[in-house]
């Protein structure tokens, strides 16, 4: 089975290419360039590196949030494009867990939280069960506070990952139970989205590029002050 995988839903983008259980490549990016620059060369690349013809893939894997608004329309556009035009089936791989799935089968607890802006992150608890990685909490929108509370109620070390590590690394770091992934598993990654794309296409969870949907957890900045606008209107016309 041979797929892409594709993250652009933080500041990293990163596509990669596996083949059964052998990584082929990965490219990622995480230096300030949009993504909207990157993500279709960077395809072009990992094809052209490995030889592969988007139409000798099984599947595309498509981490579909939460993430930044912007650049989880552009990895679905890009994702969507690519089925369209290969007639191959689309994989959504929630992005939280796809960032979980990079410190594999350890027996902490793994939370990755992602920079949400505005005081809050994207955050989630799992825990491995043997090779099967276990929702401990249900995606979440809220303050790192939050998320330290539900982290501490288990009562047990938990091993943080995500863009939203070094925002809050300082109060994270007060506590002795909470750890930090290291780089190199630390960020979105292709290859975390294309495994376990795998694991969920065996499942069955494949879907057509139109019936590809994305998880928001919460409403977007343009669609947030427009409301705030639109209250403060209402009250000065009451």
């Amino acid at each position: 089975m041979k797929i892409l995988g594709l993250d652009t839903t933080g500041q990293t983008a990163s596509v990669a290419i596996i083949e059964d259980d052998k990584l082929l490549a990965e490219i990622s990016q995480n230096h300030g360039l949009t993504h909207s620059q990157t993500i279709m060369p960077m395809i072009a690349e990992i094809c052209k590196q490995t030889e592969t013809d988007l139409k000798d893939l099984d599947y595309i894997a498509c981490a579909a949030g939460p993430g930044s608004f912007t650049g989880l329309r552009i990895g679905a556009a890009t994702a969507k494009g690519l089925c369209l035009g290969t007639g191959k089936k689309l994989i959504p791989v929630p992005t939280l867990d796809a960032l979980a799935y990079d410190v594999y089968m350890t027996n902490n607890i793994v939370c990755p939280i992602m920079d949400a802006r505005r005081g809050q992150v994207y955050g989630a608890l799992y825990e491995w069960e043997g090779e099967r990685l276990v929702p401990l909490t249900e995606a979440m929108a809220v303050p790192i506070e939050e998320i330290i509370s539900v982290a501490e109620n288990f009562e047990r070390d938990v091993i943080f990952l995500g863009d939203g590590v070094p925002v809050h690394r300082t109060q994270l770091a007060k506590h002795p139970e909470f750890h930090f992934a290291p780089a190199h598993c630390s960020l979105q990654r292709g290859a975390a989205v294309a495994s376990l794309g795998k694991v969920l296409a065996e499942e069955g969870k494949a879907v057509s590029g139109e019936n590809f949907s994305l998880i928001y957890l919460r409403k977007s900045q343009a669609e947030r002050e427009r409301e705030e606008r639109l209250k403060k209107e209402g009250e000065v016309h009451v």
